[in-house]
């Protein structure tokens, strides 16, 4: 047996199993699956075929410690598709959609008061302290337990709140009228004068949303353009 060309052919190879070394009394460690004596050979069995040796020549078995491979890699388009894609940010149009079908208003109508209140941006910020695309008054937000901050929270508040007092006012003359100045100028004010408050601010409001609300329901063929 040529134990130089056996050992350099052991060697080489890398052993991918756990098993155990063969130590040899030349100090040579020969990776096994296993062994086994029979009479005075010793037969190891290896990932590359089974070599004998005399018993005399194995000194001692040492256990192998595995350490795996490491992993393949992942393709990139295996790993794009395990990533579930971003879910997408609703606009201002969906957030006041769904919130007014929620509360069961027109969702032109809401979009109408949030384009007078803030033209539909989240960032607006009144003088007086509104915040948002419905432009939430602090107070009337914690009222409704909301965030203002929060776009989503705020169309939704928004629209509760119109939903209530289009409720509130519903036994008067013009309710949608008295919600929305009721809106502007609060309940208080309207309550107060049993109408639209003599505020400029607040009846230009009024009807500057239900001209916004026309115009809405005109473009999506709602109704004609001689109809009010």
């Amino acid at each position: 047996m040529k134990f130089p060309a056996l050992f350099t052919a052991l060697l080489a190879a890398s052993p991918l199993f756990a098993g155990e070394y063969a130590v040899l009394r030349t100090g040579f460690r020969i990776h096994a699956l296993t062994h086994e004596a029979v009479g005075n050979v010793i037969r190891l069995n290896t990932n590359t075929g089974v070599v004998e040796f005399p018993a005399s020549e194995v000194q001692s078995f040492e256990r192998e410690e595995y350490t795996p491979p490491p992993p393949a890699p992942v393709p990139q388009a295996a790993a794009a598709a395990a990533t579930p894609p971003a879910k997408p940010v609703p606009t201002p149009a969906e957030l006041l959609e769904k919130a007014a079908i929620k509360h069961g208003l027109r969702p032109e109508f809401v979009a109408s008061v949030a384009k007078a209140e803030s033209a539909m941006r989240q960032e607006a910020l009144s003088p007086k302290g509104a915040i948002g695309l419905m432009q939430l008054m602090p107070e009337t937000a914690k009222e409704l337990g909301v965030n203002p901050h929060d776009a989503e929270q705020n169309a939704e508040a928004g629209a509760r709140y119109l939903k209530q007092l289009l409720l509130k006012y519903a036994g008067t003359k013009d309710p949608v009228r008295m919600a929305l100045a009721a809106y502007n100028a609060g309940p208080r004010a309207v309550d107060r004068y049993g109408n639209i408050p003599p505020y400029a601010e607040t009846q230009v409001y009024v009807e500057r949303v239900l001209r916004k609300y026309l115009a809405e329901l005109r473009a999506s063929g709602q109704i004609t353009p001689g109809q009010s």
